[in-house]
């Protein structure tokens, strides 16, 4: 019964660790997005930098949740080319390869 005194004692010493951690992360995850927003004015991956802290405001509060959920909606999807079509993007992402070098001009000494 001492024991378990005790312990009781200690925990209500201690602070919630819940409350802790969600400040903790509000913290982290808000200083994140603000860096992110003022990335979209200044330079700066903002649009890698706002999905990384609404994904650690996400971890806490359902709000950020749907806030991401959105913003991976409004993201467009890549779909996977087709047999064909990898080699037109093959050679149109090197037109180099088809012409022919230029001359300059003859000089005349």
């Amino acid at each position: 019964m001492r024991n378990y005194l005790k312990t009781f004692r200690w925990r209500l010493m201690l602070p919630d660790l819940k409350l802790i951690r969600k400040v903790i992360v509000a913290v982290v995850g808000g200083t994140v997005l603000l860096i992110g927003i003022f990335m979209v004015v200044l330079p700066g991956p903002a649009i890698v930098v706002i999905p990384l802290g609404l994904a650690i405001l996400a971890t806490e509060f359902v709000w950020a949740r749907r806030w991401l959920r959105r913003a991976k909606q409004m993201w467009p999807k890549r779909e996977k080319p087709a047999a064909g079509e990898e080699e037109q993007k093959s050679a149109d992402a090197n037109p180099e390869s088809e012409l022919e070098p230029v001359q300059g001009p003859e000089r005349k000494d």
